[in-house]
């Protein structure tokens, strides 16, 4: 059974860092296209960045820049680095893993998994 569990989610204020973590148990995140989005009630789920089980990554436009993804096989784990923060970023978080293809994508109804989500506030 897949589970994915975030955390690392926190306050901060606007110009702050967090790391964010994507963890999961009894398989191997490294097989899977791992996908960070978020949604912020009223709006609907942004992808924010995702990493291909070949390495390759993508981001969107509005993070591109300020955010980093990132895998340690030796973990088990995804994660991305959160820099610059505005309060624009405000949102709970999730990652999702699906059967890694040709390239992952920012579209988080493509995945198959996601976890329970990690709140990030960003505020002065």
């Amino acid at each position: 059974q897949v589970q994915l569990v975030e955390s690392g989610g926190g306050s901060v204020q606007p110009g702050g860092s967090l790391r964010l973590s994507c963890a999961a148990s009894e398989f191997t995140l490294a097989y899977y296209d791992i996908l960070w989005f978020r949604q912020v009630p009223g709006k609907e789920r942004e992808g924010v960045s995702c990493i291909s089980n070949d390495g390759s990554t993508y981001y969107a436009d509005s993070v591109r820049g300020r955010f980093t993804i990132f895998g340690d096989n030796a973990k088990n784990a995804v994660y991305l680095q959160m820099n610059s923060l505005k309060a624009e970023d405000t949102a709970v978080y999730y990652c999702a893993a699906d059967k890694g293809d040709w390239a992952c994508t920012l579209t988080p109804d493509e995945y198959e998994f996601w976890g329970q989500g990690t709140q990030v506030t960003v505020s002065s």
